[in-house]
């Protein structure tokens, strides 16, 4: 009798998830089509479609959307904004979850290990000393991507100095290497004396999705969608990372390694989004939190609905983003931040998080 209560509970709980998943699904889906129409231009939502319709099925029935000014606001401006938007929403989120699980730790976000701090002194330096300009228009944003990955690559090396790293280890030296990377950064600005150049580093480490193209959305999308599919086939791993290397090891599994690798491939996924989009905090570190809530700590669940959930989230966080001035746009950052800080407060004050994020 407990056995069959037990697989009827397992059915339920397995129809219940698939049931949310199909229902964020369609909710993504549905937010693309929604997010392209808002914005601050005057575009009706025929005109949109016709844009989207002309460009997708070259009918002649549509030939008239398929140049002009309407024709620029819809297909180069908006619409692969909501794709990098949905991109980096995803990304984030599924890094934060792995990061939650790599340092055992559920205040860890995508930027704990210096990632962020390293990514800005990279797009200060090449904002306020030139530092990158071979690589023409998207200096700053390469420049941030390798400053990101330098932070990580010293993180781990570092953690690994002396033993092998454990999550005690990886957190003490992220904050080490994120300071070293701000003081940088601040000494940068300080010497550099350019007030001009101070508006364009504050802006940029505020965060923003406006210099979405084409051309970042076909490499960004691509990555961070096989980076989540990756992380996805590693969930029996990540769940063994919740209980510790000494159990992991009794059970035949050294995370070592694997823990290495996992740092490696966040910060390849982390620094693409920084090289999109900027800084944008919070989003790795809320979406997790709701995600357990709703399904629990098994990773084979968790991860593809941070997934989506992180998508959603941040699709219609850079609309309010887009509408909330007139004829101006917030930084996406400060947005998030608005509304992530609220929302982990009242998570760490509504519940006491162990850290399989169950109440203790």
């Amino acid at each position: 009798m407990k056995d069959y209560k037990k697989k009827k509970s397992n059915l339920w709980s397995s129809s219940a998830w698939l049931l949310i998943m199909a229902g964020l699904l369609a909710i993504m889906v549905f937010s693309v089509l929604a997010a392209v129409t808002f914005g601050n231009a005057d575009i009706t939502i025929k005109e949109v479609y016709g844009v989207i319709g002309s460009e997708l099925f070259q009918h002649d029935s549509m030939s008239g959307y398929s140049e002009g000014a309407v024709h620029d606001v819809v297909w180069l401006i908006r619409l692969p904004r909501v794709l990098l938007a949905l991109a980096i929403g995803m990304g984030l989120s599924v890094c934060g979850v792995v990061m939650q699980a790599i340092v055992k730790n559920p205040l860890a976000d995508p930027y704990v290990l210096g990632i962020s701090s390293g990514a800005s002194l990279g797009a200060t330096l090449a904002i306020m000393l030139g530092v990158g300009t071979l690589f023409g228009s998207n200096s700053v944003g390469i420049m941030a991507f390798i400053g990101a990955m330098l932070a990580s690559f010293a993180v781990v090396a570092l953690a690994n100095a002396g033993g092998r790293a454990n999550s005690a280890k990886l957190i003490l030296t992220g904050l080490a290497i994120s300071s070293v990377c701000s003081a940088f950064a601040s000494f940068t600005l300080f010497i550099a004396n350019d007030r001009n150049a101070l508006g364009e580093v504050t802006y940029w480490t505020m965060g923003s999705l406006s210099g979405a193209r084409w051309e970042n959305v076909a490499v960004i999308l691509p990555v961070l969608v096989a980076g989540t599919l990756i992380f996805w086939t590693q969930f029996r791993n990540l769940n063994l990372m919740l209980l510790g290397d000494e159990t992991s090891i009794t059970l035949g599994t050294d995370l070592h390694k694997i823990r290495i690798i996992y740092l490696i491939l966040v910060s390849v996924m982390v620094g693409c989004a920084v090289y999109a989009s900027g800084v944008i905090g919070f989003v790795g570190l809320i979406i997790p939190h709701i995600t357990r809530m709703i399904v629990g700590t098994d990773h084979r669940k968790t991860l593809p609905l941070s997934a989506l959930l992180g998508a959603v989230f941040l699709i219609w966080a850079d609309v309010a983003s887009r509408i909330i001035l007139e004829h101006s746009e917030m930084p996406i950052g400060i947005l998030v931040a608005i509304i992530g800080s609220p929302c982990f407060i009242y998570l760490l004050t509504r519940r006491a998080y162990g850290r399989e994020g169950g109440k203790s």
